[in-house]
């Protein structure tokens, strides 16, 4: 029977890997590949931050920007609001002015911004949450230009490359499950700009929704798309989350997080002509290990049987010898509503003893016990007992090919480096640095944010850990083969919060000005062309710490040595005295 609880070999680090751990550990993040021949060195230095000093309340979410007037667009939700910050100085990034959205409707949230031609388009949602959503549109001074409504909770929103479409992902979550509540039908609304968004009206908008498949619900569910939700149709049930778009603007490919599944969209027609299942990721093969329990006090990432369910969240495309390749941040989610609570933990469930030998083990707190799986699949005989385990998210990010199929994962790269280059605080919480080993009996470090970005010659995916914070960044230039570059993350995680009277984490200005970015949630690229300074940048919007930072993206001196990189990390820390941030990286993985 496997020892589950053997932690040796992260505990026993190679000496080596220990001094590079160290040393590597500046205001820079150094990257190399292993392969000279294709060697690339990057750094990532934080230049500048935009703070809002609100904590925990989604006050920097998602950011677009214009390269004409250099100002970046930024979701403020928790005052209902778009920031417009002038980053003509990335140094400095200065607020502009603010869109109060309160005066233009009763809105529920704002939750995403996009930019084309001058135009900057925000997706708000209405007050009732099931009703109509609606789109405005800005100009680069934040006067409103037009506005038309969409569907039931427009999560996000992005336009074709040429600017003459706009396509919105109309989430609709239900109200509930109980009598008389309402389930709005999941689509996408397709908005034709190509007249000037000062001319659009409600006849320019089509939706494209997932009607033609309620008839094929048992294949849908036989192919193993998710549709659970009690009395819902294939349409109610579809949850479109995020959409990547083709190069030439025909094709959109949209996440359905919650159904763990891909829907293809034909723009021209608004019409999906197939929705693709994900299918799962198996956590007892080799890579693929996870760290399922918060209660055993070390880190213990391993093989167990447990399958991960991918339902990514943001997705991005690119395109590589006339082929698109879509990349998922496969974060992972659960529904929580009256009559449909999905969540459960190991250990409160039967386990089949001929699938699950060694079951009393498994759900032991700590092993996998307290891990948060689904209680709606596993049982495949319907009986008393699961025979399957299904946790949330699979903790890595992937490729996919045009058709949905799996070209690439990244296995369980995110918990190995981040345990290995924050040993003291793997698997934390967003909102609290005294967390470590929090977030293992969930879904890990949360990959959620994803942006593609050319650098040189290079295909660059960067990629956000909502929980642990900061960012991988991988060259994916070869999708069947991409190589990991570097984990970034500046958060300073000796800062510790004040608590209220409640006992609730309640930091002061000081305390959010040297504590760093938390829970970076959506992540914009702008290539050296568009730079205001001429060099590639990163802006991370981050919702916990209301932070929104800019990282300037430099190629460094490439180190031919290991002696090489102790020597270059060693001057990392000289620079730390005078950088009140931190980068991490290491590239020995």
């Amino acid at each position: 029977m496997k020892n589950y609880q053997d932690k040796s070999k992260y505990t026993n680090t190679n000496v080596l890997e220990k001094i590079i751990e160290v040393t590597v550990k500046s205001s820079m993040a150094i990257a190399l590949m292993a392969a000279p021949s294709t060697a690339m060195s990057l750094s990532f230095t934080p230049v500048g931050t935009y703070a809002t000093r609100v904590f925990d309340e989604s006050a920097s979410r998602i950011t677009a920007f214009d390269p004409n007037s250099d100002r970046l667009f930024v979701v403020n939700d928790d005052s209902l609001a778009i920031d417009i910050l002038d980053i003509s100085n990335p140094n400095t990034p200065d607020l502009y002015s603010s869109i109060d959205l309160s005066l233009l409707g009763n809105f529920g949230g704002v939750n995403s911004v996009a930019y084309s031609n001058d135009v900057f388009a925000v997706a708000v949602e209405n007050d009732t949450i099931t009703d109509p959503g609606e789109v405005l549109f800005f100009d680069k001074g934040g006067s409103l230009l037009n506005r038309v409504t969409v569907g039931a909770l427009p999560d996000m929103l992005t336009f074709t490359q040429d600017g003459t479409k706009l396509l919105v992902a109309n989430e609709a979550e239900p109200e509930g499950y109980l009598e008389g509540d309402i389930d709005p039908e999941g689509s996408v609304s397709i908005i034709d700009t190509s007249n000037g968004v000062e001319n659009i009206t409600y006849s320019d908008v089509t939706f494209a929704g997932f009607q033609d498949f309620n008839a094929q619900i048992a294949q849908l569910r036989a192919k193993g798309v998710r549709i659970f939700g009690p009395g819902s149709t294939v349409a109610q049930d579809l949850e479109p989350e995020a959409i990547a778009i083709s190069e030439d603007g025909t094709t959109a490919w949209v996440t359905l997080q919650e159904n763990n599944a891909i829907g293809i969209l034909d723009i021209e027609t608004a019409t999906f002509t197939d929705i693709v299942a994900l299918g799962f990721k198996d956590h007892n093969k080799d890579g693929n290990g996870i760290d399922g329990s918060d209660e055993d006090g070390e880190i213990n990432i391993d093989n167990y049987p447990v399958f991960g369910m991918y339902q990514p969240d943001e997705i991005a495309s690119y395109t590589v010898g006339g082929k698109t390749y879509l990349v998922t941040a496969n974060e992972g989610d659960s529904r929580d509503y009256n009559e449909l609570d999905e969540e459960t933990e190991v250990a409160d469930e039967d386990l089949d003893p001929n699938a699950f030998p060694d079951a009393d083990i498994l759900k032991e707190d700590e092993t996998i016990g307290r891990l948060e799986i689904t209680n709606t699949l596993g049982n495949t005989d319907d009986d008393d007992e699961f025979e399957e385990l299904y946790a949330f998210g699979a903790r890595s990010f992937s490729i996919w090919d045009e058709a949905g199929a799996l070209v690439f994962d990244s296995g369980d790269d995110f918990e190995q480096i981040t345990a290995k280059l924050f040993p003291e605080f793997f698997n934390s919480n967003n909102d609290e640095n005294n967390s470590f080993d929090n977030r293992s009996d969930n879904k890990g470090p949360e990959p959620e944010g994803v942006a593609i970005g050319m650098v040189g010659n290079r295909t660059l995916a960067f990629i956000g850990l909502e929980r642990i914070g900061g960012f991988m960044t991988y060259d994916v230039s070869n999708p069947l083969a991409p190589k990991f570059i570097s984990y970034t993350n500046n958060r300073d995680f000796s800062v510790e919060f004040d608590v209220d009277n409640d006992g609730d984490l309640d930091p002061t200005d000081e305390q959010l000005g040297e504590v760093g970015d938390l829970g970076p949630e959506g992540l914009t690229f702008i290539s050296a062309e568009d730079s205001p300074n001429g060099k590639a940048l990163l802006v991370l919007a981050n919702e916990v710490s209301g932070t929104t930072t800019i990282y300037e993206i430099n190629s460094v001196p490439e180190p031919g040595t290991i002696f090489g990189l102790l020597v270059f990390g060693a001057a990392g820390k000289l620079l730390l005295k005078r950088h009140n941030k931190t980068t991490e990286e290491n590239s020995a993985f």
